[in-house]
């Protein structure tokens, strides 16, 4: 085990103390030994302590509280407090199948070239009872053209190499929702992105999940499109970028037509018209939308 890379696995929780033994317990079932897990409670009101007590026993496991600030500062607290060669991401309410560290230590150190490793996920409800399993779309290498138009990142399967966070910094802390986003979006510019069709994760869908508001979402994904054409434009054709908005505009155009938000969806449609106006796909979506109003 001496001779194999140290994976620091980061863990940020708040009020999750119901399912947060499940995810350390996923982790202490990997494979793969030599690991180390930094929980970071995020100013947790609920028994998350009392759940933490018996697994500090594992010299492996660090806990650290901290006023709540946001799980983008957890985070990143948890990346300087870790030591290990590799950094994985695993939520409070998640889980990893057992060979998720394996394969992914595998699999970087066969692909040098690779920043990023990134797998599919089983997506399960709050028992853990499984709702769907199936491969996504999804690319790999320099993604960031394909990252403009949708995350198709899944945090919890990803293992990234260190210098990655050394170079190009942590995850930024101006984004209440989808920091995610923006971090793999930002490393995607600079790194190249493998991507394998296996599952590594349970995802739970939770009833309280910040993740489930699309609105705000749609919105922070907007101003992180902005900041990323404005900070790192220069790593991408023109044409990536018009058809990559383009197409992030129409789906968010379709989402709030489906909605019954028809004046957002109208000023979506033409937002993606205005960035690649030899696109199709908006004007189709733009005359249905009108049609259906007038029909």
């Amino acid at each position: 085990m001496s001779n194999e890379p140290l994976v620091s696995i980061i863990t940020p929780t708040y009020n999750r103390a119901r399912f947060l033994g499940i995810a350390i317990d996923s982790v202490l079932a990997q494979t793969y030994e030599n690991w180390e897990l930094v929980i970071v409670d995020d100013g947790s009101t609920d028994n998350t302590p009392e759940i933490m007590e018996p697994y500090l026993k594992d010299s492996r496991i660090r806990y650290f509280r901290q006023e709540n600030q946001g799980q983008s500062v957890a985070r990143n607290v948890g990346i300087r407090e870790s030591k290990g060669e590799y950094i994985c991401f695993l939520d409070s309410d998640n889980a990893w199948l057992p060979d998720k560290l394996r394969r992914s230590v595998e699999l970087m150190e066969q692909h040098q070239n690779v920043g990023v490793l990134y797998a599919d996920v089983i997506t399960v409800d709050e028992d853990g009872k499984e709702i769907s399993r199936k491969n996504m779309r999804r690319f790999s290498g320099r993604i960031a053209p394909q990252m403009l138009r949708d995350n198709c990142v899944s945090m919890n399967t990803t293992i990234a190499r260190r210098r990655c966070f050394e170079e190009q910094g942590g995850f930024s802390e101006s984004y209440r929702v989808a920091d995610d986003y923006e971090l793999w979006l930002r490393l995607s510019a600079h790194y190249e992105f493998l991507y394998v069709p296996e599952f590594f994760a349970h995802y739970r869908v939770m009833n309280d999940q910040i993740s489930s508001d699309k609105t705000r979402r749609f919105q922070a994904n907007e101003r992180i499109l902005q900041d990323f054409v404005s900070r790192n434009g220069h790593t991408l054709s023109k044409k990536d970028i018009q058809s990559g908005l383009c197409a992030f505009y129409t789906r968010r155009g379709r989402y709030f037509a489906s909605n019954g938000a028809v004046g957002v969806a109208l000023r979506s449609y033409g937002k993606a018209i205005v960035c690649d106006p030899v696109s199709v796909k908006p004007w189709r979506a733009l005359a249905k939308l009108v049609l259906k109003r007038t029909g």
